[in-house]
């Protein structure tokens, strides 16, 4: 990380704590600010940042008419990414599920929100680890149901992003897994993006997502998906060369 960067996100950082964290901050016990803000600095991280919480929070103030509960939205949106690893200590790839519930288990140590609250971040939280599919499980309150779908539509947000923010947030993911041979990442991202783009998958759940994030996010994955084809095949092709 940059001496720059280092500065950026410090005030990024800042700027969000007085903003969205303040408010909250007394449903957490001491320290829980620290914690978010050692993982998020972290500097093998490059998507995975307070930047990409920032677009969040940011998002969600302009559609927060559509929760029922903002402030629990809030809660899961600055916790939900708290622990990001790519690698486990031996080396070996580390599962997406492995961080989400980390990342859950490090919010449930530092509520002081009342059980059905906490009860209602984390299943928001562990939500994430399959957006596609899903679901309540447990209603926490009414209008539960149309905040997990309004917090994963977030979360998937920048899939349609502008197709220039979207490279670079391509080349974000990339750094964080720079230890990853390149025909390895491109072939494991290629069937995530690949899922995502089905026709039959509802990436966005509600109609005022849909139609804000879907059409772009549509365009973005079939001219990444057609690039990474073509690079899967250039790398394919230089590896069997004798």
């Amino acid at each position: 990380m940059t001496k720059r960067t280092e500065l950026c996100r410090g005030q990024i950082s800042q700027d969000i704590r007085k903003k969205y964290w303040m408010p909250l901050e007394s449903s957490y016990k001491a320290g829980a600010w620290e914690a978010l803000d050692a993982g998020y600095s972290e500097s093998h991280r490059a998507y995975h940042t307070w930047e990409h919480i920032a677009d969040l929070l940011e998002k969600l103030s302009t559609l927060s008419h559509l929760s029922a509960r903002p402030d629990i939205i809030t809660s899961s949106v600055f916790w939900h990414d708290a622990v990001y690893e790519t690698q486990n200590r031996d080396g070996s790839p580390r599962q997406d599920s492995e961080n989400v519930r980390d990342s859950a288990e490090l919010f449930r140590r530092y509520s002081l929100l009342n059980p059905p609250d906490t009860g209602a971040v984390y299943d928001l939280i562990v939500a994430t680890a399959n957006h596609l599919e899903a679901h309540v499980e447990k209603g926490h309150y009414e209008g539960f149901a149309g905040d997990l779908d309004l917090f994963l539509d977030l979360d998937l947000s920048p899939l349609g992003a502008p197709w220039e923010v979207f490279v670079e947030d391509f080349a974000r993911i990339r750094f964080e897994f720079a230890w990853v041979p390149e025909i390895v990442f491109y072939t494991k991202q290629l069937q995530i993006l690949e899922s995502f783009a089905n026709e039959d998958v509802h990436l966005y759940r509600l109609a005022a997502s849909r139609e804000k994030w879907y059409p772009a996010a549509r365009s973005n994955l079939t001219c990444c998906i057609g690039e990474m084809k073509k690079k899967i095949a250039e790398l394919s092709l230089v590896r069997s060369k004798p």
